[in-house]
């Protein structure tokens, strides 16, 4: 059974996680609107990742005997001045996520629940990796400039690493 403190942090995760979704798929749409394509499929990718986190958090609570919660969320923005501003804006998220995970880590080492500890390890490996990638697509961002952007569209989802999910 979960302890009550680690139950409501990570249904507090779970409206992170849905928020997530739902700002990617906010940046996906925005892209696809300025005729990104990649970056769009790249950014629908990332949204539907987030959600199977989020379906993550759900079925671990309930399958500790906790309720898991299925919040509302903020509409997230939907303009970004440019390709640069809106991936700063996401590994900008991605490390408010990883200090989110880190908060869940110290809850569970304060209610000695090891077993959370253990299964949010993956979390806290997966959040490197975020932001890991997202840094590297800035800095080939950084590289090209704003006027050489044809081929990094092209090539952004070969910078997708083994995620878990895909937009097709």
């Amino acid at each position: 059974m979960l302890p009550k403190r680690v139950e409501e942090i990570l249904n507090l995760q779970i409206e992170r996680e849905d928020y997530s979704s739902q700002l990617y798929l906010s940046m996906a749409s925005w892209a696809e609107n300025r005729g990104y394509e990649g970056v769009s499929n790249w950014l629908y990718a990332q949204a539907e990742e987030e959600r199977v986190h989020m379906l993550k958090f759900i079925k671990y609570i309930n399958e500790r005997d906790g309720v898991a919660v299925i919040p509302g969320i903020e509409t997230p923005p939907i303009d970004f001045e440019d390709v640069f501003v809106m991936f700063n804006k996401v590994l900008e998220h991605e490390k408010y996520i990883s200090g989110s995970i880190n908060e869940i880590v110290g809850v569970c080492i304060a209610e000695n629940d090891y077993t959370t500890q253990n299964w949010i390890q993956w979390f806290v490996t997966e959040q490197i990796e975020e932001e890991s990638s997202v840094k590297a697509i800035i800095d080939k961002l950084n590289l090209l400039g704003k006027n050489n952007l044809y081929m990094f569209d092209r090539d952004i989802m070969s910078m997708r690493g083994g995620g878990e999910a895909s937009a097709e």
